[in-house]
């Protein structure tokens, strides 16, 4: 057995794929409409993307009555010139940085269709 991808619900799948496609630059697998595919050419997991029509996004941090998320996806990157710049190439894509930020060498996103994510790195001063 062997974890083949992670499934993001979202309203427009081909948005979202095409978001994450742009950050990551993993190609385009599957192409439908209701279901698409990103894998890294290197091998290994992906991320996929399925029809929801009633998605309603998480509230990052969730408080009483909110839709609570129920995972996020963590992105190391190496040092903190590279957080930076990935968060500004997320905010380009149409991300958003959240309001509530856990960690110094943290940072908390929200894609196109509102799911969290981060970025992070140990560089420790």
């Amino acid at each position: 057995m062997k974890l083949t991808s992670t499934v993001l619900d979202a309203p427009d799948p081909r948005a979202l794929a095409e978001f994450y496609r742009e950050l990551l630059g993993w190609p385009i697998g599957a192409d439908e409409p209701e279901w698409v595919t990103l894998r890294p050419s290197e091998g290994g997991a992906g991320l996929s993307f399925q029809l929801e029509t009633q998605y309603v996004p998480p509230a990052w941090p969730a408080g009483p009555g909110e839709q609570q998320m129920q995972l996020h996806l963590d992105f190391e990157v190496d040092g903190r010139a590279a957080l930076e710049a990935a968060v500004a190439k997320a905010v380009a894509g149409g991300a958003r940085v959240a309001e509530f930020q856990p960690q110094q060498l943290v940072r908390v996103l929200l894609d196109p269709a509102g799911h969290p994510f981060c970025f992070w790195t140990d560089d420790r001063p």
